[in-house]
């Protein structure tokens, strides 16, 4: 058996709804760690990105391992070739810009989570070991509408 604890709560706008990815927006977004976890902190702040992990613990659909993304015109795949967040084991993972810590705090550029998730960890994220320059887009890299399935990927919004 595997246990994780929550170290803090993800505090975001979002209440009913939350966006598929995370996107560079304004708003108030912030890793609220337990005090006890502030000095874990020292340092972070001489990254400019992050690595943060979570529990999807609203989730409520049950979990298939064939699925559609919604933005994949019908094509189906299996949840590990997917990003839904229905898995196994509902951990999220994101990487976002740190804006500033203050104390307990991290303040950061725009999650894809509802308010009030619980936060599992924070790993610095560094450009040599983490930015992959020959990663591609997978099976998305055959569909006929690529380019505009990519800007739903990336949580870009568009016209068309």
């Amino acid at each position: 058996m595997v246990i994780f604890r929550s170290i803090g709560v993800i505090r975001t706008p979002y209440v009913g709804w939350a966006p598929y990815q995370p996107v560079e927006e304004e708003g108030d977004f912030r890793l609220v760690l337990e005090p006890r976890y502030a000095e874990g902190l020292h340092k972070l702040e001489s990254f400019r990105y992050i690595y943060v992990l979570y529990y999807i613990d609203r989730v409520q659909k049950p979990l298939e391992l064939i699925v559609a993304p919604s933005w994949a015109g019908g094509i189906r795949v299996g949840v590990f070739a997917s990003r839904s967040p229905v898995r196994p084991n509902p951990i999220g993972l994101s990487v976002v810009r740190i804006r500033r810590i203050e104390d307990n705090v991290v303040y950061t550029s725009g999650l894809d989570v509802f308010d009030g998730t619980p936060l599992l960890d924070i790993k610095p994220y560094i450009q040599e070991l983490d930015a992959k320059p020959d990663a591609n887009y997978g099976w998305v890299e055959d569909l006929p509408d690529r380019d505009h399935l990519i800007l739903h990927i990336k949580g870009i919004p568009h016209d068309y």
